[in-house]
This record gives structure tokens, sequence and C-alpha cells, in this order.
């Protein structure tokens, strides 16, 4: 079935992207949230040229040719564009076979644990600690992450003391009963990453994400090599060939791409595989609630190495309000754990009221 027409739709901070084969039938996607009326544009200029009139088929060879034929461009703008072609394609096969696509990859669609992602460190630790356990009782959470440091820190903090103080407040007011998970975004040098590490490790903290700057992920080794509780990362990292050699570095115990950033679900799958044969858990980023998490749901449910939980933000739409109403039915946590959604392709319906508030170009044979 070949591409006739790709679609965009977008706003400064999300993007759909509609696939249209030649027969009528649609697939939707996204690309990467943030900028995503650039990476739209990408998309039309550097990513629609190679895919219009070819059979969606050929998706395992376009996403290489793609890279290949733009190679004066390696950065993160096609690999974001490169994901809203990709996921379009992944729904209409789905469409096409009347599956879902975690039934596509080889799972099944059912409720997969979930951790609760805070994305505030405006916050104090004793209302984050107070928030998260009320969080627990009401959703049923059996496990949450939280922020440390402050992101690209140069080993600073959101403000003095901050994380000191944040490590115990959970740890103390939640630590029996869930797990918990730290992100430090990029913040620390490798000495301050230990040492807040081993203060992680001291009050039952399991998960250090993101210790250091993730273009020094020598360092982040490091570190990994020094602790005793998981460290993790990669969400950034959108080349393949960077990622063989940061599971080959040991980089971290469980990696931790994201399907819009890396370019879409061929390109994590490979990462996924790669993790596999080092015998590492994957657990993507997926720290909003657009496709992204629909996307990820999905993968999770047909992976041989998933980790124990997906990531899903607790924040609520007037926290991120550009999240809100893109598609329905909403992803809702019930007793910690969220459903993939059934039906063929994502199985979502995308909101038409949102398409009309959004901005709409065209490419087509």
């Amino acid at each position: 079935m070949k591409i006739q027409t790709i679609e965009t739709y977008s706003k400064e901070t999300i993007a759909l992207v509609k696939v249209i084969a030649e027969d009528g039938s649609a697939g939707w996607g996204q690309v990467s949230p943030y900028q995503a009326d650039l990476s739209s544009l990408v998309l039309h200029r550097q990513v629609a040229p190679y895919a219009l009139g070819r059979e969606q088929e050929d998706l395992e060879l376009l996403v290489d040719e793609i890279v290949e034929a733009e190679m004066k461009f390696p950065g993160s703008y096609l690999r974001r564009a490169l994901a809203g072609l990709d996921t379009a394609i992944w729904d209409l096969r789905g469409k096409l076979a009347g599956k879902s696509v975690c039934e596509l990859l080889g799972g099944s669609p059912r409720r997969l644990p979930v951790y609760g992602s805070s994305m505030r460190r405006d916050i104090t630790p004793e209302d984050e600690a107070l928030r998260l356990s009320r969080l627990r009782d009401e959703q049923g959470y059996e496990a949450f992450k939280f922020r440390i440091g402050t992101e690209c820190g140069h080993d600073g903090d959101e403000w003095p003391g901050r994380t000191e103080a944040i490590i115990p407040a959970v740890s103390n007011a939640l630590k029996d009963e869930v797990r918990l998970l730290a992100d430090a975004n990029c913040c620390y040098t490798v000495n301050k990453a230990i040492e807040i590490g081993k203060m992680l490790e001291q009050y039952g903290i399991c998960h250090f994400e993101e210790p250091c700057p993730y273009w020094n992920f020598e360092w982040t080794a490091q570190v990994t090599r020094a602790l005793t509780l998981d460290v993790t990362g990669g969400e950034q990292d959108c080349d393949l060939a960077q990622w063989q050699r940061m599971i080959e570095a040991r980089a971290f115990d469980i990696v931790q791409p994201d399907v819009c950033y890396i370019g879409g679900i061929c390109r994590i799958l490979r990462v996924a595989e790669m993790a596999k044969e080092a015998g590492l858990q994957f657990v993507p980023h997926s720290a909003n609630r657009s496709l992204v998490t629909v996307f990820t749901l999905h993968l999770m449910g047909a992976l041989e190495n998933a980790g124990p939980y997906v990531e899903f933000s607790i924040e609520p739409d007037s926290f991120e309000p550009w999240q809100a109403g893109l598609y329905f039915p909403a992803l809702h946590a019930v007793e910690g754990k969220v459903q993939i959604p059934e039906g063929p392709g994502w199985g979502i319906e995308i909101n038409p009221a949102w398409l009309e508030s959004a901005k709409r170009i065209r490419s087509s044979v």
C-alpha cells in the first residue's frame, strides 16, 4: 500500500501526523513534543520527499534511507520528525491488519504497571512527599519518581539544600510501601553524582536517572560502576551508533530511549534488541501524556526485556495544558496500572476539535 499524502497538524509544543495511503486508509502519529512546529517543517522538507510514493511495508528500510540521505543533518530534529512518519505508519499497519500495534509487535493489550512521574522541582520536599502519598492512596501507584538537583545544574540545586531534604522526606513517607526513583536531569559531575547516589542508596531509592550530562556517557559509566542502585539514562540520545557504544560501555543498568526522540518504533526496537543482548532492562522515557505514552505502552506490552513499569506523568493538564484533549479515550492510572489502548493501531481517536485549532500542512505525491 503506497503512501499518498502526509499531513501535519502543528502547534509550538505538539504536532500530530497523518499518513494517508493510496486507498484512502490513514494512520496517526506524532513528531516529538517541544518545538514541534519546527519538527513538522523538517518532516515535510527532509522526510516526506523520500516516503511519498513508497510502500508502507518499506518503513524499516525507509528509516535508514532517510537518515543516510540526510547525512548532513545528524542531529535530533530529523529523528524527531522521522518519529511522526514511523508512528503514523504503525497505526496504519494496525488498522489495515485489524490488530493493535502491541499485537503486531507480538504482545497483547493489557493493564501495565506504571510509575507516577513527577515533573516538578518548584515543589517543596514536604509538599512532594504529601502529594505522592495521596496519589498512592487514591490511584494505587506502587512506584514514584521525583526530581533532584537541577537540569544541567553543574552540581547545583533548584535551591540550596532541596536535594538533601527531598530524599529523606520522600523516603520516610513512602519507602516501605512503593519503589522510589530519582531523576537528576544531567545535573552532576562524577564525584558529586556518586555522593548523591550513596545518599539515595542510604534512603532506599532504587533508580538514579541521568546523573551526569548525557553527552558525557563515560561519566555516567563511572557512576554506574561505583553504585549498587540502578543507574539509568539515554532519553536524549537519538543516534543508534551512540547507543551501541553506550551499551557496550555499560553506561547504564537500565536503558531509557524515547520513542519520539529516537525516531519511532522501528529504531527504538533496535535499541531494545541491543539492550536484550547485553542483559539490560528497558524502560523508555515517556514523560508526558501525549501520544508518546500511548506508543510506549504498546511497545512495553510486547518486549521480553521490558522493565517492571512504564513512566506515567502525574501532572494535571493545568501544568502542561498542551497535552490536553489530543485524543480519546484519555489514559488513566487505576490501581497503579494503565490499560494499553485496545482496538486497531494505537487504539485511540484523535480529537477533531484539536485538529481544527492546529496549523495544517500537506505533502502529496
